[in-house]
């Protein structure tokens, strides 16, 4: 081969290797260009799956309590009725023993355990038995359950939105020492019937 054959092939692989070195260096430039770029795609990517699960609880929180504040708006307006005995002429045991099976059915209802309960008719001081005995009858109920969280919620909502008037005089509650989940409550309510 001859020389000057000899020198054009040398100049081609010169060529070719700054030719593959120039693409290796410009691969690379693109590369590292890229690299970072889809980087910060995939990291903007989990960010955004991080807030749209963030954005549905509070959707969620946010649905939960406009619930909460239009449940409280439906029971805003209840008005209450005195129980009236559909009998006349009975003593105040008869005539509260209506309103008092509404309530143990409120609280059969909601699956409340009753432990004890002790009845006083007509207590003396109560402010209607003071001032119209003549027109009203009076039981006081002390009742100890034995609810969970929401039963107990139920019921006391249940009672709030009850047609008849009555007034819930003490409630004492106490978490169950070896489930805290469950509660030992003491409760006092009153009933009240109008005379007929």
């Amino acid at each position: 081969m001859s020389e000057e054959m000899q020198e054009i092939l040398s100049k081609l692989k010169l060529a070719v290797a700054i030719l593959v070195l120039a693409v290796i260096i410009a691969v690379a430039v693109i590369v590292m260009n890229i690299v970072p770029t889809v980087q910060n795609i995939m990291k903007l990517n989990e960010d955004y799956a991080a807030q749209t699960i963030v954005l549905s609880e509070k959707q969620k929180e946010l649905e939960d309590l406009q619930l909460t504040i239009k449940k409280q708006e439906d029971l805003s307006d209840i008005e209450k009725q005195f129980f009236v005995s559909a009998e006349a002429g009975l003593d105040t045991e008869g005539v509260i023993a209506g309103e008092f099976s509404e309530i143990l059915d409120l609280i059969r209802s909601n699956t409340i355990k009753m432990r004890s309960i002790n009845y006083t008719y007509d207590p003396s001081d109560d402010n209607f038995v003071k001032g119209a005995p003549q027109k009203f009858n009076v039981a006081q109920l002390d009742m100890e359950m034995i609810a969970n969280y929401k039963t107990f919620e139920n019921f006391l909502r249940d009672l709030y939105k009850h047609e008849h008037f009555l007034d819930i005089a003490k409630v004492e509650v106490t978490p169950y020492e070896k489930d805290k989940s469950v509660l030992l409550i003491n409760f006092t309510i009153k009933l009240y019937a109008q005379k007929s």
